[in-house]
């Protein structure tokens, strides 16, 4: 076999792993991105539930 057809081949692997480490780091992201959005849609909703005995305890008066 030619040692071109090694090079591109190497090559060929190089690229195609980097676009799947590129795309893992990329998911990577996006879910430490949603655990974020979702830790403070937690707080919002606790701060929420927090509050609601004491609008609760207003609208009786």
């Amino acid at each position: 076999m030619d040692a071109r057809n090694f090079t591109f081949m190497f090559y060929g692997f190089l690229a195609a792993w980097l676009i799947v480490l590129l795309y893992v780091i990329s998911l990577a992201r996006r879910g430490a991105r949603l655990n974020r959005e979702l830790e403070q849609v937690k707080q919002l909703i606790g701060a929420d539930r927090a509050s609601e005995p004491a609008r609760l305890e207003d609208r009786s008066r």
